[in-house]
């Protein structure tokens, strides 16, 4: 009964076997080896993008970073929702590699809205040399309380970014399970609608540790490659990172795994209603929910593992406490079916 973190889950067999097939002799270092080569060709491929340069890193945050960084200036501003992963997770890492551009909170939710967009954009950069310059707009999807941006929500925010002459970066940390949970492919939510640079998460879905940083504008390669070589995150035996990705993108493996979280947490989430209060739309892999205090102590009593806010210890039984449940590949139904007899008992 872990729902704490999709971070947290096993990496699945076919990568693990990629990663024994890969570790056999000698091959170049750094990149120039032919699973790096035949990884990017996939991705091109997977992506409808025959001309993008593709680029792996380790972590999601050197892939947001270091891709943020080649969009901007130090002196330009990021503009992001006021709950973006790059805010709130990531160490104040966007504004280090950057060399210190600033981040600029679009005010609302987790989903930033045009109007909003419009309104935060039209605030900065109208101070000459005095204040920031407009830069990028950051989008997470899935965001980080688990809702979606539908297409057309992307394509309204790419507009307005376009109004500006402002490149837009995809933090896809969750990308395959908006995806799937879109029922799109991964062309229709990123460059078909404007996206300039989009992160291809994998270690959220099931790998050991890869992200994919995909430029549709071929031109951003040697900056990024620079970059990510200075930020310390250029693997030497890059092979694994390759190897990780290959497997990944196998009989579409990405979607596979992707799909079963979702469906897990649709399956806890029919099992929530009527006893939770549900706070996100909830249509990947991730729940937001209120459950009265009794019912976290029970759960974490018999060994449940999710985060919550709040003292689940505190002394009034029936005082509502949000939870988030993040759903991964590795769950299984069964486990889900204990924890929700575990919600519903007196």
């Amino acid at each position: 009964m872990f729902f704490a973190s999709d971070n947290s889950g096993p990496v699945p067999p076919q990568v693990l076997a990629a990663l024994a097939e890969a570790n056999t002799g000698h091959v170049g270092s750094y990149g120039s080896d032919a699973l790096t080569d035949q990884v990017t060709d996939q991705i091109r491929t997977l992506f409808e993008a025959p001309e993008a340069s593709v680029h792996l890193v380790a972590t999601g945050t050197a892939a947001n970073s270091l891709a943020l960084a080649t969009l901007c200036q130090p002196y330009d501003t990021v503009f992001c929702s006021p709950v973006a992963h790059i805010h709130e997770d990531e160490c104040n890492a966007p504004e280090f590699y950057t060399g210190g551009a600033k981040l600029t909170l679009v005010p609302g939710s987790d989903r930033m809205t045009p109007d909003a967009l419009r309104i935060a954009i039209k605030g900065q950069g109208n101070r000459g040399v005095h204040g920031p310059q407009r830069g990028p707009v950051s989008i997470t999807q899935v965001t980080e309380q688990g809702n979606l941006y539908s297409l057309d929500d992307l394509l309204a925010l790419t507009t307005v970014a376009r109004h500006y002459d402002l490149p837009v970066h995809l933090d896809g940390a969750r990308f395959a399970n908006a995806c799937v949970a879109l029922n799109c492919t991964p062309a229709e939510m990123s460059w078909k609608l404007g996206i300039d640079v989009a992160v291809f998460g994998g270690t959220k879905n099931g790998l050991m540790g890869v992200e994919a940083v995909i430029f549709f504008n071929p031109a951003h390669a040697r900056a990024f490659e620079l970059r990510r070589k200075r930020g310390a995150h250029l693997f030497s035996k890059h092979r694994y990172l390759a190897a990780q990705m290959a497997a990944y993108l196998q009989e579409d493996l990405w979607r596979d795994l992707a799909q079963t979280a979702n469906t897990r947490s649709a399956q806890l989430l029919n099992g929530l209603q009527g006893v939770a209060d549900i706070k996100n739309d909830a249509q990947a892999n991730m729940i937001f929910a209120a459950l009265p205090r009794a019912v976290h102590q029970r759960a974490k009593a018999a060994g449940a593992q999710y985060n919550v806010s709040g003292a689940p210890d505190g002394t009034d039984p029936s005082e509502m406490l949000t939870a988030r449940f993040v759903c991964d590949w590795s769950i299984r139904p069964e486990d889900i079916e204990t924890f929700l007899k575990l919600v519903h008992s007196d």
